[in-house]
């Protein structure tokens, strides 16, 4: 179970839409928990267009190269591509990608497919079908253009989350084209699948904190395993579902559109996305806003710790909204977790509330101060030998329904974050490295998340693309950059790389404060700022702070 880019999809939905647009994992935060461990180029030929249907070739980093180097020039795309009419018509009940949204969209959502290459090294070969979902504007005079949305993951349905957003559709579906989509390896979207139901229930009682060689042998197996069943039954599209090939699945998306300018919002992971196709596209981009922002100085292993830097600060802030002291309240936290490291407890319909689970459970109510009165309800149930309340918590990080089925969405999260990662860290630089350092960073998710370090993409079929994201954007119009002082997933300190990263006069940051991933929804001057530069074009001062 990653949480490098949790908050992402599901669980950024969830927020949005649950009070005041105000869900998420991924994580849309990041979710991640299909194998034993689990947390978080090549620029092939993606076109650029002049907003006339016409193509020109377009530039972009090789696999392993410097994201700032000069960039290699590549073929343009065929008009078969960028001349298609995708068909509209009623969307049908999406994939039950992420084990919250299954309904049918109502009569304003329209669906399409639109045809992207497999390979973008060879334009003209085999294609793969993605997902779309639109709300069409309703004032045609004010309209803008498109409004394009990715709630992060990576892995996260967008076609599934957008219909659910009603406070979005109340704010932009008057001037834009509400636009989301499943991303390549998502749902609807030749969805990567690794493991059935049975598998994924299995993954979930190996011991994510292993305390003696036997135990560590189990977990590195485990998590080699599920790299093992997804080249299985998914080796096909596995070189091919990176975060730059969905950029350029974004450009043509933008010119099947028939929008000159890329306008985009994009949370947790779509943070990264955002970043990658400024980098990809800087002349294209129009108004890009990111909220919950990844890192993108950090590799693998640091934006793992990152995130034990950031649930760590959220627990300690949780502990000190009930007057307990962080110090007595991690400690309160991890004595739990290895009482049920020795011996799971009850938890309702036959079911045992394991340390692995009981961790996974307080990850997803780290995420809001919304949901701390729930954390606060399930804890002091597990103390008492009760986990059942925590172990829903659980299935709501991991999609899990009540038949016991799981969503998807951490196979593609997996996949796509494995695609980009070139970091393949070892058990040996676990122990070496960085077990002691993240555990003293954070007792209560520092092991977990150091193990992780290298069960994530432990025997991997597929090569990575970078060790970070390229996001510098030299001559991109002002990208909006918001930041949260207590966001778990993507702490803080992030946003301000990002915004660094992209460029100066480019990325343009936000900070505010506050005790969510992600600020849109939750601070009223925060989603003011977003409303105005995505409605208006306004563009705030940059370090500009919100503090309500």
């Amino acid at each position: 179970m990653h949480i490098g880019h949790i908050g992402h999809g599901k669980r950024r939905a969830r927020a949005l839409t649950a009070a005041a647009l105000l869900l998420a994992g991924t994580v849309f935060g990041c979710t991640k928990d299909s194998g034993g461990g689990g947390s978080s180029g090549e620029r092939a030929g993606a076109a650029a267009s002049d907003g006339s249907g016409s193509t020109a070739p377009s530039t972009a980093p090789s696999p392993s190269a410097d994201p700032d180097r000069a960039p290699v020039t590549t073929a343009a795309l065929p008009a078969a591509l960028t001349g298609q009419k995708p068909r509209w018509s009623a969307c049908k009940a999406p994939v039950k990608a992420d084990g919250m949204y299954a309904e049918k969209p109502g009569p304003r959502w329209q669906c399409a497919t639109l045809k992207v290459p497999l390979d973008y090294t060879e334009p003209d070969g085999e294609t793969l079908g993605i997902a779309l979902i639109r709300s069409v504007a309703k004032d045609s005079g004010k309209r803008v253009g498109s409004l394009l949305f990715n709630f992060g993951g990576p892995g996260g349905s967008g076609v599934a989350a957008l219909p659910g957003g009603d406070d979005i559709v109340k704010k932009f579906g008057g001037a834009y084209d509400l636009v989301s989509f499943d991303p390549r390896g998502v749902a609807e979207s030749s969805a990567v699948v690794c493991r059935d139901d049975k598998a994924i229930a299995a993954s979930h009682r190996v011991d994510s904190t292993p305390d003696n060689p036997a135990e560590q042998r189990a977990f590195m197996a485990a998590s080699t395993g599920f790299g093992a069943d997804c080249a299985r039954r998914s080796g096909k599209v596995l070189p091919h579902v990176g975060t730059a090939n969905t950029a350029r699945d974004m450009d043509l998306m933008r010119q099947v559109l028939g929008d000159a300018k890329l306008h985009y919002f994009g949370f947790s992971y779509g943070t990264e996305l955002g970043g990658v196709y400024a980098h990809l596209f800087p002349e294209k981009v129009g108004r890009l806003a990111m909220d919950g922002v990844v890192d993108p100085t950090a590799d693998l292993a640091r934006g793992t710790r990152n995130q034990a830097v950031g649930f760590q600060r959220a627990l300690e802030n949780y502990y000190k909204s009930r007057g307990i002291g962080a110090a007595e309240g991690t400690a309160r936290t991890v004595k739990l977790l290895k009482r049920l490291d020795a011996r799971p407890i009850p938890a309702g319909d036959g079911r045992a509330l394991t340390e692995h689970m009981a961790r996974t459970g307080i990850i997803q109510s780290l995420y809001s101060e919304q949901y701390w009165p729930y954390l606060t309800d399930a804890l002091k149930a597990a103390e008492k030998g009760d986990g059942t309340e925590l172990l829903a918590l659980a299935d709501m990080y991991t999609g899990r329904d009540e038949k016991g089925r799981y969503s998807t969405q951490d196979h593609a999260q997996r996949a796509i974050s494995c695609a980009d990662s070139a970091s393949r860290p070892t058990a040996a630089d676990v122990t070496s490295r960085h077990l002691a350092d993240f555990t003293a960073v954070s007792p209560a998710f520092g092991p977990y998340l150091a193990w992780d370090v290298a069960g994530w993409c432990a025997g991997w079929p597929v090569d990575g693309a970078w060790e970070k994201p390229p996001v510098s954007a030299k001559g991109a119009a002002p990208i909006l950059v918001v930041g949260t002082t207590g966001d778990p997933a993507t702490p803080v300190e992030g946003a301000k790389k990002m915004a660094d990263g992209l460029g100066t006069g480019v990325g343009v940051l936000v900070t505010s404060k506050g005790e969510n991933h992600g600020s849109y929804g939750f601070s009223k001057c925060a989603t003011r700022v977003v409303d105005d530069y995505l409605l208006k074009g306004a563009v705030p001062r940059s370090g500009t702070v919100c503090s309500s």
